[in-house]
């Protein structure tokens, strides 16, 4: 198989296994499955939890880490991006490098080129996601200060679910959208093996693919939460 046809395939194997992994796993979690679907779960069980208690520093204090740890990551998307823009200008010396290299493939400059621009991108998609989340987390903290306290909702509890419930879901579309981003600098991980070459790249996928289904079914953390 020639070079460009092999990286052809290599790509659009990764891109395949990415949106196919991202379909099953927000599917799933619409069903309340996985470690995505039981969170969800969780979420809600801590919004009507808030709705009993007189006092909601706990729950300011656990959206303030929210929205500091999807900063973080929006942040550490940001400083990746300009390292692939300041490795672009190193294209030349990354492809005498990488042809000592076993499995290279014989890179040159365009090619490197292009590999980097593809992580730019992954890290973009990223870094909206997280931005969106960061919204979204900024909203929902604007939600539970809606939510009337303890003795109000008893007057209306009908009213005060509908609040429970809007900020259950604003948080959960929050948490769906910090997972995306957060799934996509895991790829990025897959994505380097493509300056090693095309097989190397559909390895690195593989091995990406199943460390994610190993944590989203079947890692300690479902267990406990299943329990």
């Amino acid at each position: 198989m020639p070079l460009a046809a092999a990286d052809t395939v290599a790509v659009v194997l990764f891109l395949v296994a990415w949106t196919l992994y991202n379909f099953m796993v927000e599917r799933q979690a619409r069903a309340g499955n996985g470690l995505s679907g039981a969170m969800n779960v969780q979420r809600g069980v801590w919004m009507r939890a808030m709705l009993t208690r007189d006092l909601r520093m706990i729950d300011t204090a656990i959206m303030a880490g929210l929205q500091q740890g999807t900063a973080f990551f929006a942040s550490a998307c940001i400083f990746a991006i300009g390292g692939c823009f300041a490795l672009l200008g190193s294209a030349e010396r990354i492809s005498a490098i990488a042809a000592d290299l076993p499995f290279s493939g014989g890179l040159d400059k365009p090619l490197v080129e292009l590999k980097l621009f593809g992580l730019v991108v992954i890290f973009c998609y990223a870094f909206f996601k997280f931005g969106w989340s960061y919204r979204l987390f900024n909203y929902c903290s604007i939600l539970i200060g809606a939510v009337p306290m303890r003795d109000e909702a008893a007057a209306d509890m009908a009213a005060a679910e509908r609040a429970v419930e809007r900020a259950i879901i604003v948080n959960q579309i929050a948490g769906r959208h910090f997972n995306s981003g957060l799934r996509a600098i895991f790829f990025s991980v897959a994505y380097l093996g493509w300056l090693l070459g095309p097989l190397v790249l559909v390895g690195s996928t593989a091995f990406v693919v199943a460390i994610l289904l190993n944590r989203q079914f079947r890692s300690p953390a479902l267990k406990i939460l299943r329990a």
